[in-house]
């Protein structure tokens, strides 16, 4: 009585039915995907300050990565990024003044868009 042997039939179908992934289709990016990762331009006092440098802020989704988020920016506002740099600022839970309750603060992924002296991106 053998507790694990091999069964052969699971070998035979494996070997007359292979599977094919298609790597096409995961490769490129749509427009959806790339629309997906901006989520919203970043309007502070310190992102008005950095824009007038040529750096504009971006909330992007926590899974992008800098080509990602160049490529949105090229598709979306139609310029060119010189550099994007990625800042992740983590959730925190901090207590309240007020009856000493914890207030929670999401997480945050930031995309700084360096563009050229020419370029410029228009939020209005």
């Amino acid at each position: 009585m053998a507790l694990f042997g091999k069964k052969k039939e699971t070998k035979a179908t494996e070997a007359a039915n292979p599977t094919t992934i298609s790597t096409a289709a995961s490769d490129s990016a749509s427009e959806f995907d790339l629309a997906a990762i901006l989520r919203r331009p970043r309007i502070t006092e310190k992102a008005f300050a950095l824009s007038q440098k040529n750096v504009y802020t971006f909330e992007v989704a926590p899974h992008a990565n800098k080509y990602q988020v160049a490529a949105a920016i090229k598709q979306v506002y139609k310029v060119t990024p010189k550099r994007v740099n990625i800042v992740n600022r983590r959730p925190r839970t901090q207590r309240s003044l007020m009856r000493n309750r914890a207030t929670h603060q999401p997480g945050v992924c930031k995309a700084y868009v360096y563009l050229d002296s020419g370029d410029t991106i228009s939020f209005m």
